[in-house]
């Protein structure tokens, strides 16, 4: 659990989110040129794959060339929404944890993907340092952020509707837990953790209300995927999606290791229908309806 001493945690436990912001919240444009952006910047085959802030699972059938799959929420009420949409089989591994402290052995992961989940993040460095850590050398992370410096805030700052400077490298909260970032502070913090920024695609260009009333889905996300690849070159979008991958030279997951205890770090654990024991430190953790509680 959280301390006085942690980040704040934004907790969507209990939250109908998937519902009313993706099934019925009229975002099939921001769906579908999502999908387009992760086709393209994450299409290399691999083992394992952590989802950091999978929700219900709705990007996860996406990630097509990787074997298995660990969706990782803080909340268990949006896994199991990700259970009910997705199954529960071989192929996916459930984990209910802290994106501070994620509980895996360092270098065990082909890749990791953040989706919508940064913005939510009032230590975004230290995250991704977490990420850093969980996968392998080479290994790829696939990251979307909420990018300040759009072309709406650009405009509403030069006109005066607008009191904070979309250029000035500060996150901004423009509400609780809610943050956008600007793209050179975004890839600082990549290469202070040690990735190496490979690509970038600007995504969700036109997501204006008066545009997707007006303008037919197929030709609106046409367009988008058209001018994605200008990310490369400059970042104008609300949403950027960031390829990086890992480098320097890290020690090699331990063999038979999966597992970290959040508590102590330790990687022996003894698994019981209701929950895994933590081996050096004794720490109980729960196992709730197939989901891995580490939190």
């Amino acid at each position: 659990m959280s301390h006085p001493s942690h980040p704040p945690i934004c907790n969507y436990e209990g939250s109908d989110y998937q519902q009313v912001f993706w099934d019925k919240g009229e975002r099939a444009y921001e769906d579908q040129v999502e999908a387009i952006a992760i086709r393209r910047l994450l299409n290399q085959p691999g083992d394992w794959l952590l989802e950091i802030g999978a929700g219900a699972g709705r990007n996860t059938p996406r990630y097509r060339t990787y074997q298995r799959i660990v969706l990782l929420d803080y909340s268990i009420s949006q896994l199991e929404q990700a259970q009910a949409r997705l199954g529960k089989n071989e192929r996916y591994l459930y984990v209910a944890a802290d994106a501070y402290n994620l509980p895996f052995v360092a270098g065990l992961f082909d890749a990791v993907t953040m989706i919508r989940t940064l913005h939510h993040l009032a230590e975004p460095k230290l995250a991704l340092q977490q990420v850093r850590q969980v996968i392998k050398d080479g290994g790829f992370f696939l990251l979307e952020y909420a990018n300040k410096q759009n072309l709406k805030a650009i405009l509403r700052y030069l006109l005066g509707r607008q009191k904070w400077s979309p250029f000035d490298l500060d996150p901004i909260e423009f509400a609780e837990l809610n943050f956008d970032f600007h793209p050179r502070a975004i890839r600082q913090w990549l290469e202070e953790s040690d990735f190496a920024l490979k690509r970038q695609l600007t995504v969700s260009h036109f997501r204006l209300g008066l545009l997707k009333k007006t303008i037919p889905l197929k030709i609106l996300v046409a367009f988008d995927s058209l001018v994605q690849p200008s990310g490369n070159w400059w970042q104008l979008s609300p949403s950027v999606f960031a390829l990086a991958q890992a480098v320097g030279d890290k020690a090699p997951a331990l063999p038979n290791g999966f597992f970290a205890c959040p508590q102590c770090h330790g990687n022996r654990f003894e698994e019981h229908s209701t929950q895994t024991v933590c081996l050096n430190c004794g720490q109980r953790w729960e196992i709730h309806k197939g989901i891995y509680v580490f939190r």
